[in-house]
């Protein structure tokens, strides 16, 4: 029997574990604890957000690291495959695939992504990007593609016609080709797996509002995290469309306050990858258009402590607090990453779960 997909589930605040798959996870850093994303490790976090009741976990999609004396998030577990084998070990979570739409084609992606939906019984989840790391392009031989989202739509089209139609498709657009296609079985999720988009710039953010559920943003100040949720608001209402906004963050929380910003120090700034810091920043500046421009003039920390992310830093009640500002300012949902996930997600979701269900943000 298909669940119904946790994004869609009753709470008001939807929580995730974001890039797990990746060594160090969001986390540039040296600290003999960094996460390695060894397979046991992932299938361990997944289970306790599982448990917990967390709503999704989320991969990122790397090809290549970013350097640095760890060659941080080079090694990292290919998303369909990852989301398949967790999906066999955890009972409620959401998971979801993050594809490069240059690099993957649609054929294939709808029919990776129905057997994953299949084995989950309605559970997968599609994470649509563009890619923005020529250095990855370059490993598969591909330039990276000047008006990306227009081969995002034709790409997002193409599957969800092969699911739609009983027929074989024939498809010609700008990007793709197809004769007689067919992908069967469709998802089981109608029309199509629940589908997010992690896009900043006015392209992306288009391309969001009329073709995913949701989109997911950064933002840098709190009294900024308002703006965006209006952005893609004014974009979907445009459209016709209703998209939910997420954000991502990262997470250090400890029984007191001097705990917590004495640890952030420690592994994002005193024992920082400072070389693949610098690489991450200066080929995301250059390329990306994930962050405000400011942000990484004046947030080092944040990238060696997240990649850019807002930072939760501070007691359950503090980090608490934060959340349900974000949730104040329109975000219906936050992905978290920690430096160790199995060893620090335990006391998160054991000390602000029932802080958040006491604030009436989640029924458990």
């Amino acid at each position: 029997m298909m669940k119904t997909h946790p994004l869609h589930g009753p709470n008001k605040l939807k929580l995730g574990v974001f890039s797990t798959n990746a060594d160090g996870g969001l986390a540039i850093t040296d600290v003999p604890e960094r996460w390695t994303a060894n397979w046991q490790d992932n299938l361990t976090a997944a289970q306790i957000a599982d448990r917990a009741g967390l709503e999704f976990m989320l991969p990122i999609a790397r090809w290549r690291g970013f350097g640095g004396r760890n060659k941080v998030r080079e090694w990292s577990f290919e998303t369909f495959t990852w989301a398949a084998a967790l999906s066999m070990a955890t009972e409620q979570i959401g998971l979801f695939m993050t594809v490069h739409v240059p690099l993957v084609h649609p054929l294939y992606a709808a029919k990776a992504l129905a057997t994953v939906d299949h084995i989950s019984q309605g559970r997968a989840g599609l994470n649509i990007v563009c890619g923005w790391n020529p250095k990855e392009f370059g490993m598969f031989g591909t330039p990276l593609v000047e008006k990306g989202y227009d081969q995002a739509a034709e790409w997002i089209e193409i599957l969800e016609r092969l699911y739609a139609s009983g027929e074989p498709l024939d498809y010609e657009g700008t990007y793709y080709r197809l004769k007689e296609a067919v992908s069967r079985p469709a998802s089981l999720q109608v029309p199509r797996p629940v589908t997010m988009n992690a896009a900043f710039g006015g392209p992306g953010r288009d391309f969001a509002a009329a073709r995913c559920d949701y989109l997911f943003t950064t933002f840098s100040e709190m009294s900024d995290a308002g703006k965006h949720v209006a952005d893609i608001r004014e974009r979907a209402d445009k459209v016709g469309r209703d998209v939910g906004v997420y954000t991502v963050a990262h997470v250090v929380c400890r029984p007191t306050m001097e705990e917590a910003q004495a640890y952030y120090a420690r592994y994002a700034v005193d024992m920082a990858d400072h070389d693949a810091v610098d690489a991450h920043m200066v080929g995301k500046k250059e390329f990306s258009q994930s962050h405000d421009p400011h942000a990484y003039d004046r947030y080092r920390q944040r990238f060696a402590g997240g990649a850019g992310s807002y930072p939760l830093i501070g007691t359950p009640e503090t980090i608490a607090a934060d959340m349900a500002a974000i949730a104040g300012h329109g975000y219906q949902g936050i992905a978290l990453s920690f430096v160790n996930y199995t060893q620090e997600l335990p006391y998160f979701c054991d000390h602000v779960l029932p802080i958040l269900k006491k604030a009436g943000l989640r029924l458990w």
